[in-house]
């Protein structure tokens, strides 16, 4: 990684907000009622919330740097290729969310925020890259999701903001979460697995176990390297573990691969690249026209959108 330079004395440090997009699209999507429609009759509900969360967010922190990242890749991720049955436990979403976000991605570049989706990189790892080359550009960052897995980029200063529930930490609030260190999630989920992902992580072995194997081997391949110690360690069925980890050593390996957030998907390297810029009226209000906003939202995001954006 590439060291971050030095600031200027006095100099503030400029914050870039990496927003997990998708996950407040989808919970717009399950807590907004089914009762908004645009104009040609299709449900635009998600639209609605996350048009919310927008004016929350930047009325709430008049961020001046700010990313949307969203998925796209939930069949073409080069984790795919690794392993095919990645997310294949995952229902495609339906025609009318699908709809709602090319809504949102649409809705976000009006309001003046840098937007990011790639069919080969997922959103985590978007946002892990951009979170990389502002380190080196020695911007702050703060990841605004609710997501587990981002426990492996905090470092640095980086915080994690889960902003439904009003909650942030950094790398010292992982350990309460997930009863391992930052830098030991990836191998904790490569222990785990993860059911959501479709990471099959090892049999047999779940949170407790994963974390009492890193606390005393430290990382994944030291583990590995030392699993003839394991039975001799003081945990229930510690000669099990050892087996199971002999057995799927591989699969071990092959989920902290699919894990692992990339650091190097195709993101602005330009920090001016994330600054948040003034809303483009005309096509907000030609939006909002179409999902049959509200007068008072209206007038409400033109105001807030204005404040703290690069004209």
């Amino acid at each position: 990684m590439n060291a971050v330079p030095p600031k200027p004395s006095g100099t503030p440090v400029k914050t870039v907000y990496l927003i997990d997009a998708s996950m407040y699209v989808f919970r717009a999507w399950h807590s907004m009622p089914d009762a908004f429609f645009d104009t040609d009759g299709n449900p635009v509900n998600a639209v609605h919330g996350f048009t919310r969360f927008l004016l929350d967010f930047v009325e709430h922190t008049r961020a001046t740097h700010a990313v949307t990242a969203f998925d796209i890749a939930l069949t073409s991720s080069f984790r795919n290729a690794i392993y095919p049955a990645y997310k294949a436990n995952r229902e495609p979403a339906p025609p009318e969310l699908k709809r709602q976000f090319e809504y949102c991605r649409e809705l976000a570049a009006a309001c003046g925020f840098s937007v990011l989706a790639d069919a080969t990189y997922e959103a985590d790892d978007l946002i892990g890259s951009v979170l990389q080359s502002s380190r080196a550009h020695g911007l702050s960052a703060v990841i605004v999701s609710a997501d587990k897995d981002f426990g492996q980029l905090l470092a640095d200063g980086t915080e994690q903001w889960d902003y439904a529930r009003g909650q942030r930490w950094g790398a010292a609030g992982v350990p309460a979460r997930l009863g391992v260190e930052a830098h030991q999630v990836v191998d904790y989920l490569a222990l785990t697995g993860d059911a959501t992902d479709n990471i099959p992580g090892v049999p047999g072995i779940g949170a407790k176990g994963a974390a009492a194997l890193l606390a005393h081997f430290g990382n994944l391949e030291s583990l590995l390297a030392r699993i003839d110690e394991v039975p001799f360690l003081r945990l229930r069925g510690a000669t099990s573990l050892a087996a199971k980890l002999r057995e799927h050593a591989e699969q071990a390996r092959l989920s902290q691969r699919l894990a692992r957030i990339a650091l190097d998907a195709p993101v602005p390297d330009d920090p001016d690249a994330l600054k948040r810029l003034a809303p483009d009226h005309a096509t907000l209000d030609a939006l909002f026209e179409r999902l049959k906003i509200g007068p008072l939202t209206r007038t409400r995001a033109h105001q807030v959108l204005q404040t703290g954006s690069v004209p």
